[in-house]
């Protein structure tokens, strides 16, 4: 996609591509298993046009390295789902990552301890994964639908910022409420405001579902980040459902953008 040019984000197709261009294929099941991730890697393999990555758990990232599809990213979940304080746990998985041949991490912020009045211990842990895997992606998961969409949420972005992570990342998917239009606002705000900005990108994870959630976050992205946005260095979507909807689209059913409850 020429980023240079604003892209017709109502079109079917054109939000398709960008929508599989931008996407982290994921597997992060409790019961993930080889074959599993085979299936994963095969389903990126056949897909119409590369994702960016796909996201699986630390122990399948050298799996995933051998086998895949030439320009599409292996990225990693560390400190998944839960979001501990323990250092020296987390860096044992992200050194996993690393040692594996992992490209990205999605790092689990420390929220509970940051909601919690604790905002150092959370810097902290950020600081040291982010030592701990230069020249890597570093995505991190700020579980906003737990930190509402206010200032916690801001000063969870800004850990991130300042510790130099390369996208700001809504959700793991895990708890009740996935990535949000609200969250997104403030997450995108911070990332617009700090001096690294321009270099940051955002990740919607989290009950993204269909083309029209991805409308959503992409016409939210292009408006405060700009149209040079939209594209895999500064947008993702996280989800394991959506190339449904996408393969559906390029293969002729316009039919799949469906609406989202809510949005």
């Amino acid at each position: 996609m020429n980023a240079s040019a604003c892209p017709d984000l109502t079109d079917p197709v054109t939000l398709a591509r960008l929508a599989l261009s931008c996407l982290d294929l994921t597997s992060l099941g409790d019961d993930d298993d080889a074959a599993r991730i085979d299936a994963l890697i095969a389903r990126a393999a056949a897909a119409p046009l590369p994702p960016a990555a796909l996201c699986v758990w630390p122990r399948f990232v050298g799996q995933v390295r051998a086998r895949v599809r030439p320009g599409v990213a292996v990225a990693a979940v560390a400190n998944f789902p839960a979001g501990s304080t323990d250092i020296a746990r987390v860096l044992d998985e992200v050194r996993t990552i690393v040692a594996a041949g992992g490209d990205e991490v999605d790092l689990v912020l420390p929220w509970r301890a940051l909601r919690e009045g604790r905002a150092d211990e959370a810097a902290a842990l950020v600081r040291a994964v982010r030592a701990a895997c230069p020249g890597r992606g570093l995505k991190l998961i700020l579980e906003s639908g737990e930190l509402g969409a206010g200032e916690v949420l801001d000063a969870a972005c800004r850990i991130g910022l300042d510790a130099g992570v390369d996208w700001l990342k809504t959700s793991t998917g895990k708890v009740a409420v996935g990535a949000t239009p609200q969250a997104a606002d403030v997450m995108l705000a911070a990332i617009a405001a700090h001096p690294r900005g321009a270099a940051v990108g955002f990740k919607a994870s989290g009950g993204v579902r269909t083309l029209a959630d991805v409308a959503v976050y992409a016409q939210r992205v292009q408006a405060v980040l700009g149209a040079d946005a939209l594209g895999p260095r500064r947008l993702r979507f996280g989800a394991s459902g959506l190339l449904d909807a996408i393969e559906a689209v390029l293969g002729g059913d316009a039919a799949a953008v469906a609406p989202t409850a809510g949005y």
